[in-house]
């Protein structure tokens, strides 16, 4: 039940830090909101990492969380790439669905499969991921638009790998110092993009640095949520769960900026606390 509430906590965190990042991407573009966002991150897991005395793991999960940084920040960029050339309703639902399964396989075969409840529970939570990351076209968007799938699919992969490895490297029992390599793993890699692409590092709107900091702390806390969630359950339990995020997002859109839910995005939510039952039965 406690990595449930965990992989809930990190799918509220992760959420509401998209939608904080959305925001910030308005203010100073995409590249620069993820670049900052990460630098803010680092400097928060540093300051908790300072209280609460954690020994520096090994050199092994040093580099796998640092691979695991570099490729969930390569995942991202992708997506708003393809965002970009594609249609979003195409490119968000893909890559998220993506994300979920992977570790749904990878957990199966090293925990074994879970049980029935719970297997049901991951269907109605990956169409809950689906339904809520698209808009009305749905399927139609998606069909109409194959040829958009490459880089959803390439983000969803960064998505999943990046589950995967931060579970491994989080499962000796560091917590923190591998989110700090993980997050310089995606500074660097945000940094060097930046770098042959020529990026202007410059703000240009003050207002953006608060939302940017917030942003930051959001996306550390879903971090923290999903590492707790791996280490007190399983991975496909908790990769599923934080993979819910799309919901929140899109409910703080609709709340805050009067954004209309589609039917498939209602269904979805439905669908999210079907799935949320189900597993804790």
């Amino acid at each position: 039940m406690l990595s449930i509430l965990l992989g809930l906590g990190a799918a509220l965190s992760w959420g509401a830090g998209d939608f904080t990042g959305g925001l910030a991407s308005r203010k100073t573009g995409a590249y620069r909101a993820v670049l900052y966002s990460e630098v803010v991150g680092v400097i928060f897991l540093l300051i908790i990492v300072a209280v609460s005395g954690e020994a520096s793991p090994d050199l092994r999960v040093w580099i796998i969380a640092t691979i695991a940084g570099a490729i969930g920040t390569l995942g991202l960029m992708l997506l708003y790439h393809a965002m970009t050339f594609g249609l979003m309703s195409v490119a968000a639902p893909v890559s998220a669905l993506l994300a979920a399964t992977l570790p749904v396989i990878v957990g199966s075969f090293r925990e074994g499969l879970p049980g029935f409840w719970t297997f049901l529970g991951f269907g109605f939570a990956l169409a809950a991921v689906w339904l809520i990351s698209q808009s009305a076209g749905g399927v139609t968007d998606i069909l109409a638009h194959v040829s958009d799938l490459k880089l959803p699919l390439l983000a969803g992969i960064g998505f999943g790998l990046y589950f995967i490895l931060m579970h491994e490297a989080t499962s000796t029992g560091a917590t923190f110092w591998p989110m700090v390599a993980s997050r310089s793993g995606g500074t660097l890699m945000i940094v060097s993009y930046m770098l042959v692409a020529r990026i202007s590092w410059k703000v240009d709107d003050p207002s953006a640095w608060s939302v940017i900091i917030f942003n930051g702390i959001l996306d550390v806390g879903g971090n923290i949520f999903f590492v707790f969630a791996g280490q007190t359950g399983r991975l496909d339990v908790a990769a599923v769960l934080s993979s819910l995020f799309p919901g929140a997002t899109v409910m703080l859109a609709w709340v805050f900026l009067k954004e209309r839910l589609s039917r498939n995005q209602w269904i979805g939510i439905v669908s999210a606390l079907v799935a949320i039952v189900l597993m804790t039965i």
